[in-house]
């Protein structure tokens, strides 16, 4: 059996720690090893996780380095075949390492397997909402630039080869030492990561369309700055022309105008109109085809940024409690349809591989 290295950042996360370990120990899949790495916290979270006596939990202190520097020092210690990433304010479902154990094991040209996640608020109350990425078709450049269908960290179990792959050295601390995330990227550091990989590497990107991990919408977390990301993202496309300039040239446009866009989907979840307009509107006037590409998801994303802006507050949460029920229930059908059809293809693909 495959060992699991899962690898848990922490940071002054004393109100989610316990959730998000306990996530990792019910795991269905029991090869595993959980190293909890203590990003310099200054709150009791270590206290917390260090009450903990299970076996496979092995405890890493350092002087804060952010999200990137966290994980680096939990791959340097990782002794297992597969590399699993959790944030700390995130959870699992109790079969997540068990789902992607068997669909790296079926196929062995795919290097990072993602899952879909679910939405739920501060207190671990589900939304009823998905992070329905596309797990369909080639992960191209474009693709990945574009989309970044793999969503967030908390979704990934990668292969040790993948890491390996994209291995550098730097010195940024006084001594030369291996990278795998990039530590000059505070925000964005998985998208940086997933670029990299796609340009640098054969390893293939495949989803499964289960919703196992669940995302919290933190409105304290540092994804809520969205000018900030804005930042990060342009940060991310100036690393790249370095390595696929004429990629970056070819497919800027659209990148720029999906990023608008989703950044006002989440000015729109944050409450905020006026950004969650201005945002769109940037969307669209960076690369207008997008409203042909993707009209339906564009123009709702117009409609609500717009709705949001213009009309009473009462009046927006009654039309927004409907949308969110309608989205809800197609997002259900669209996961169960995909779950179906993913069943036949991977028996087919894996059939294919054993002869």
């Amino acid at each position: 059996m495959k060992k699991v290295s899962v690898i848990l950042p922490v940071y002054n996360v004393e109100q989610y720690v316990t959730e998000a370990v306990n996530s990792v120990l019910a795991q269905t899949y029991p090869y595993f090893e959980l190293i909890v790495i203590d990003d310099g916290s200054t709150d009791r979270s270590m206290t917390i996780c260090q009450q903990f006596t299970d076996p496979r939990i092995k405890f890493i202190r350092q002087q804060n380095r952010g999200l990137a520097g966290a994980r680096n020092t939990g791959i340097r210690y990782a002794q297992g075949e597969y590399l699993a990433f959790l944030d700390s304010d995130d959870l699992w479902l109790p079969e997540k390492l068990e789902k992607h154990v068997a669909h790296l094991d079926n196929l062995p040209n795919v290097g990072v397997s993602f899952s879909r996640s679910a939405f739920i608020d501060q207190q671990g109350k589900p939304l009823g909402l998905y992070l329905l990425t596309e797990i369909e078709g080639e992960m191209t450049f474009r693709r990945m630039l574009c989309r970044n269908p793999v969503g967030n960290g908390s979704t990934v179990v990668i292969r040790r080869e993948v890491f390996e792959a994209i291995r550098f050295q730097d010195n940024l601390y006084g001594t030369e030492e291996d990278f795998y995330f990039d530590e000059r990227f505070r925000r964005s550091e998985d998208f940086e990561c997933w670029l990299r990989i796609t340009v640098a590497t054969n390893w293939q990107f495949q989803g499964i369309p289960d919703a196992l991990t669940l995302y919290r919408v933190n409105l304290e977390s540092l994804s809520t700055d969205l000018r900030e990301q804005l930042r990060s993202w342009e940060q991310v496309m100036e690393k790249a022309r370095a390595y696929a300039p004429e990629q970056i040239a070819r497919w800027e446009k659209p990148a720029r105008a999906f990023n608008f866009r989703y950044l006002a989907h989440r000015a729109v979840m944050l409450k905020t109109g006026s950004m969650a307009v201005e945002f769109i509107n940037r969307a669209v006037v960076s690369y207008w085809h997008i409203v042909l590409e993707e009209p339906g998801r564009t123009l709702l994303t117009l409609a609500a940024a717009y709705s949001l802006w213009l009309l009473p507050q009462p009046f927006y949460r009654q039309v927004e409690a409907l949308a969110i029920k309608m989205r809800a229930t197609w997002q259900k059908r669209q996961i169960q349809k995909e779950q179906s059809r993913r069943l036949v293809t991977v028996a087919v693909i894996a059939e294919s591989w054993q002869r």
